[in-house]
């Protein structure tokens, strides 16, 4: 089970199982003050045979800056280790000393460079009397209510609860390992990178919720993980646990909707905006928790984009099909995708070259932009935002940007048989492909389950799926063959007329549309009307049904009045960048050039996209 402790206050968490055992200085180890059982330790690697006190004090500093795990109560002992390169047969002598301060060393050792594979990695450790080691977990309190399961790395490549927690209300708690155990390298990009991932991709020895408590309760752990989910695993990102969804990955509004779980709370403003859904947990912990790194959401009608934009953070909806996405609950399988809410545009494009691991990158950009639904003057605050950052693109890409309206373009150039409104064509399209596939997909096994279980009974469910799924059964199955003939008729022609590709550039230019601004408050303190079936054709819509990338780019933020705090507060003003299919590695290497330059910035955990505190 493991092991919670408290060191100088701060709670971690110790795995039962050891990671080795180490001889050590017997008459030192007595000499120090355990807790709990275990003696605080800290591992370091020297490639100096002379270590000492002043490499002591670097190696603290650096320890310090670069790991939130790491503390100074962890430097009462150190084990020593001399990772330099040595002569084969050469005798050397290894006595490292650290002068007159509070640590005292319990061991240390000589492991040849060319053997670094026996060298514990350094960090934070607990250490028992005997000589085991045990890696250290500093715990975190979820306080927004991101999570739905903390997790811990369990054995043959499976996970398991986190068997712990710490004081007050506002548990569960998440337990996050040292960043020092981690070396980035070309076959671990992501090592160390802490991972949180949505609550409807399976997770080898781990039960799936999909937003549902009775789902959760009817079946076993899974016992594979979700091949997207995997592939990050395998390249070195270490899950901490897996995040609310709203229920089946359908649209939800929080507090009118959710009713098995608590919506997750938006830590940006006055922290009673809706988060949005139905990645809302990725969203929150993003936007919320510095030690949470990246997280992986699904993106069928806005799910990555729609959280992305309201707390900050770069997002992505994928070209369609660039991931299997075997493990992982559908909604639409003609729709579904899986992509990344991030604060750090490097983690990101990391995260993509992983994930979509056929993609290309170019460093040549489109010198056309088009814009859908811009402000045409600096009206207000988030407009003037929106058209500097826009001055700026087109400054750096030395590019021409034209205003193009999709329904007119669309009326003027469509095929000869389609109908003149973009409404007419796809009004039904995206609400019969969600609930005609998830009720065949997911609704029908899990309510013949269910009630073999439980004497016929039906399972409880959120009214928004219900009110989706009762639409779909409204019509013939045939509706759904139309449904996926008209995408792609919309498909065809968008794919021909409006972003087509480019042999140099990938795109032969970038469509770009308004993501949020301070006008996007949305308070969760509200009763609404019930949940409604998700008609109609929207900017949102396009990249959903032509299958293009379409990637949520914060860039600032503005202010708004709360009537919650009764005082100013700020929301993110953030653009979508969209391309022709198959460009989605333009569009993050792009970013990147961009951050370079300082016309994009890496946003903040926190009450604003430059941090603060959350405020409840």
């Amino acid at each position: 089970m493991g092991s919670t402790v408290l060191l100088n206050e701060i709670p971690y968490y110790i795995p039962a199982t050891s990671v080795t055992v180490l001889q050590l200085d017997s008459q030192a180890v007595n000499m120090v003050t355990a807790v709990a059982g275990y003696i605080p330790l800290t591992v370091i690697d020297t490639s100096s045979l002379t270590f000492n006190a002043g490499d002591l004090h670097e190696t603290i500093t650096e320890y310090t800056t670069t790991d939130d795990v790491f503390q100074e109560g962890f430097i009462q002992t150190l084990y020593i280790q001399y990772t330099g390169t040595i002569t084969p047969g050469a005798r050397y002598a290894f006595n490292p000393t650290v002068g007159s301060s509070n640590s005292t060393v319990i061991g240390s050792s000589i492991v040849a460079q060319s053997n670094g594979a026996n060298a514990l990695p350094p960090g934070p450790y607990f250490i028992s009397t005997s000589g085991a080691i045990h890696q250290a977990y500093r715990l975190y309190s979820d306080f927004q209510g991101a999570f739905t399961q903390p997790l811990i790395p369990s054995s043959n490549g499976s996970y398991a609860a986190l068997p712990a927690a710490i004081s007050g209300i506002e548990s569960p708690a998440i337990a996050v390992p040292s960043r020092l155990y981690y070396t980035v390298t070309p076959e671990q990009p992501l090592a160390g990178i802490r991972l949180g991932v949505k609550d409807i991709y399976d997770i080898s020895g781990v039960k799936t919720s999909n937003g549902n408590r009775a789902y959760y309760a009817l079946y076993p752990p899974r016992n594979e993980t979700a091949v997207a989910v995997q592939r990050l695993i395998d390249a070195g990102a270490v899950i901490v646990g897996k995040m609310k969804t709203s229920q089946f990955a359908n649209g939800e509004q929080a507090t009118a909707d959710w009713v098995d779980y608590h919506s997750p709370f938006n830590p940006r403003g006055d922290g009673y905006q809706d988060p949005s859904s139905s990645s809302s947990g990725p969203g929150a912990g993003a936007g919320t928790y510095p030690w949470l790194d990246l997280t992986i959401g699904s993106d069928t009608g806005g799910s990555v984009r729609g959280p992305s934009q309201v707390q900050g953070l770069f997002g992505n909806r994928p070209t369609h099909g660039l991931v299997e996405l075997t493990g992982v609950m559908p909604l639409a399988p003609e729709l579904d995708t899986a992509g990344f809410l991030c604060r750090d545009p490097s983690i990101w494009a990391a995260a993509a070259r992983v994930l979509y691991a056929d993609l290309e990158f170019y460093n040549e950009y489109p010198k056309s932009i088009q814009t859908l639904g811009f402000p045409t003057s600096a009206s207000t605050e988030s407009n003037g935002i929106i058209l500097d950052f826009l001055t700026k693109l087109e400054t750096f890409l030395a590019a021409n940007t034209t205003t193009v309206n999709i329904t007119t373009s669309w009326a003027d150039t469509r095929p000869a048989s389609a109908p003149s409104s973009l409404n007419e064509l796809l009004n039904l399209t995206y609400p019969i492909l969600i609930s005609q596939e998830q009720t065949k997909l997911v609704r029908d096994p899990f309510f013949a389950d269910y009630a073999a279980v439980h004497d016929g009974r039906l399972p409880f469910v959120d009214p928004a799926p219900l009110v989706r799924w009762a639409f779909g059964d409204s019509y013939p199955e045939s509706t759904l063959a139309e449904a996926v003939t008209n995408k792609t008729i919309f498909m065809d022609w968008f794919n021909s007329n409006i972003l087509t590709n480019d042999s140099t550039t990938c795109s032969d230019s970038l469509l770009l549309y308004v993501g949020s601004t301070a006008a996007s408050v949305n308070y969760r303190n509200q009763y609404i009307d019930p949940p409604r079936v998700p008609f109609g054709f929207s900017t949102g819509r396009i990249s959903v049904f032509t299958e293009v990338p379409d990637m949520v780019v914060p860039i600032g933020q503005a202010s708004y009045f709360s009537n919650i705090t009764n005082h100013t507060e700020f929301l993110p003003v953030t653009v979508d960048f969209m391309a022709a299919r198959g460009c989605d590695g333009m569009i993050f290497q792009l970013v990147e050039d961009l951050r370079a330059a300082g016309i994009v910035n890496g946003t903040q955990a926190g009450q604003t996209i430059y941090g603060g505190e959350v405020l409840f």
